[in-house]
């Protein structure tokens, strides 16, 4: 009995990197080719329009008639995106991080930031372009406008957050406010900080695709979802769009794996 235990529980511990493996990268991809049989079948059974919806094989016929075309417009979109959620990632921690320490600016600064979610980006983006011109710095722009707010929401929640009973004791040993923000309350904000950026990274690339519908002097995502569009191209719009999810996948996957990295270091220094 004791050799079948031991076999069994061996067994078991050798199947856990498997099954890990299979719930991170094989749930994922049978869920991904369900989507596309679903979508298939969808096509053939109810026998919808090409013009409505095409075929899997017809979207992927349309990146392949041109993927040096798509690959480009793909690379352009992803460094618009990655820039923007970059200048809102550094710009909102550091100004929920002012907002934290000055308490007597909060009152008057805070409220205006609710103003990058209220006011929607298609009507704001026509000013960028007359500010900052056409091409990259309005669609960047666009991307950071919409991707900062849960950057500074998040950021400022885990500052206020911190432990009182070590705010109280950093207090009686005269730490000032800088180095109890650094000290203290920055490393408690961080699993905060990670969950406003995964929100911010897939705002990002909305933000970029909104950009690129006004601003846009070359041929992006957004540029070749409305021209297809005008010509009723649906398929190389499915494969635009697709794309761009792709970008977002991306760019929020990045941020998640370095979650990952930061929270696994972060929890052993607790």
């Amino acid at each position: 009995m004791n050799t079948r235990s031991k076999s069994n529980a061996s067994r078991s511990v050798a199947d856990q990197p498997a099954m890990r493996a299979f719930a991170a990268y094989g749930v994922p991809c049978l869920a991904a080719a369900g989507a596309v049989a679903l979508w298939a079948g969808i096509k053939v059974v109810f026998g919808v329009s090409d013009y409505l919806l095409p075929s899997p094989l017809a979207v992927l016929h349309a990146f392949t008639e041109q993927p040096s075309l798509y690959l480009s417009a793909t690379a352009e979109t992803a460094l618009c995106a990655a820039l923007g959620f970059a200048i809102a990632a550094a710009g909102g921690i550091a100004l929920a991080s002012a907002l934290s320490i000055f308490r007597v600016i909060e009152r008057g600064i805070y409220p205006l930031t609710l103003l990058f979610q209220m006011v929607p980006l298609i009507a704001i983006a026509p000013l960028l372009v007359i500010w900052f011109g056409y091409g990259r710095p309005s669609i960047i722009a666009c991307a950071t406008i919409v991707s900062i707010f849960p950057v500074i929401a998040n950021t400022l929640a885990g500052l206020r957050g911190r432990d009182a009973g070590l705010e109280e004791l950093f207090t009686i040993l005269g730490a000032g406010r800088l180095t109890t923000w650094w000290k203290l309350a920055l490393p408690s904000s961080v699993p905060s900080i990670l969950t406003g950026l995964r929100i911010a990274a897939g705002l990002a690339t909305i933000g970029t695709i909104a950009g690129e519908f006004i601003g846009s002097d070359q041929k992006p995502l957004g540029v070749l979802i409305t021209s297809n569009l005008r010509s009723s191209q649906t398929a190389a719009v499915f494969a635009s769009v697709l794309l761009a999810a792709c970008v977002g996948f991306a760019l929020f996957g990045s941020v998640s794996l370095l979650g990952r990295v930061v929270l696994s270091r972060w929890l052993r220094g607790r």
